[in-house]
């Protein structure tokens, strides 16, 4: 019973987890794209920061995933 729990729980955070990156991703991506329909001139700036804070949510998204998965095996 307490295995089932705690594979129940894993899983419910790696959803998440994962809802949690693709919002923030989207905000960033929704920002971005304003940002370079105002400033045409800053878009290699703008998309450069957008891929860096991206790629850093999608890490944290990978080690709590990751984390959420050892939960279950240990």
């Amino acid at each position: 019973m307490e295995e089932a729990t705690a594979i129940v729980i894993a899983t419910f955070s790696a959803a998440l987890v994962t809802l949690g990156a693709a919002w923030g991703i989207s905000k960033i991506g929704a920002a971005a794209m304003d940002g370079m329909a105002r400033q045409p001139e800053a878009a290699p700036k703008i998309q450069t920061g957008m891929l860096i804070a991206a790629a850093l949510i999608e890490g944290v998204a990978l080690f709590s995933a990751v984390i959420c998965l050892l939960a279950v095996i240990l």
